[in-house]
């Protein structure tokens, strides 16, 4: 059982246009008996877990059934998780925000996640939700790491234009689980990125193959739920996030 609490979360992002100040909507999804101050707050407690905060992706928001089932599955393995939408999402907009406000708005969430917890935090997004949060992290936005959950390494049809480069400099754990079925990676890049990286920081990158697997972790000729598929997911996060010698 995990408990849900929803907030507003304030957003400040520096763009080419200008400051954008708004409002996303957010929503913590707790393990069933954390130590709660009111509906946003909770302590790190003894176990010293960390909290997971976690984006959507460009084509659905927070409430999306796999964006309830990843929180539901980490909540369940004992884990603190802050969803949120990003601008566009709110406004019901088609087309993603910019990654000057993308990239803002993760800061922004992450402050806000700093806030009301304590231990450390996790940035984790589905596709472009993980994209975004890897380019802020680039751009100095303190996490204890990263999870992607499928990375767009490029868009379907185009491996020749990858989205890598930001990725090597970054001083953080970093996880990639991703379907073999993904047209947004390729598998052999995909695997060379990885293996780049675990050449600058030994042990410090994971890749997970999910079998079958398409970009929302689908498998062909397999019906389940998308919450149902996001929630095994979390079995793979939890380790490695609990497993990483910092957090200990």
């Amino acid at each position: 059982m995990v408990t849900h609490s929803p907030v507003a979360i304030p957003v400040r992002a520096e763009t080419p246009q200008g400051v954008v100040e708004t409002e996303v909507n957010g929503r913590w999804t707790l393990p069933a008996s954390p130590d709660v101050e009111g509906s946003t707050t909770t302590s790190g407690g003894p176990s010293g877990k960390p909290t997971v905060v976690l984006a959507h992706g460009a084509g659905a928001g927070m409430e999306h059934p796999f964006m309830r089932g990843a929180a539901e599955g980490l909540a369940r393995l004992g884990l603190r998780v802050l969803r949120f939408n990003f601008p566009y999402m709110d406004a019901g907009k088609k087309f993603p925000d910019r990654p000057p406000l993308a990239v803002g708005t993760w800061r922004s969430v992450m402050r806000f996640a700093a806030e009301h917890v304590d231990g450390p935090l996790w940035a984790a997004g589905k596709s472009f939700g993980g994209r975004m949060a890897s380019m802020a992290v680039a751009e100095g936005m303190e996490a204890a790491g990263l999870v992607y959950l499928g990375y767009p390494l490029h868009a379907p049809g185009k491996p020749e234009k990858l989205r890598d480069e930001h990725l090597y400099g970054l001083a953080v754990p970093q996880l990639f689980l991703q379907g073999t079925r993904d047209t947004f990676a390729q598998s052999d890049l995909l695997e060379g990125v990885v293996q780049r990286l675990e050449q600058d920081q030994p042990g410090r990158t994971r890749l997970v193959w999910i079998d079958g697997g398409d970009h929302s972790f689908a498998v062909k000729g397999v019906k389940r739920e998308p919450a149902d598929v996001a929630a095994e997911l979390g079995a793979h996060v939890a380790a490695f996030l609990t497993q990483d010698p910092s957090l200990r």
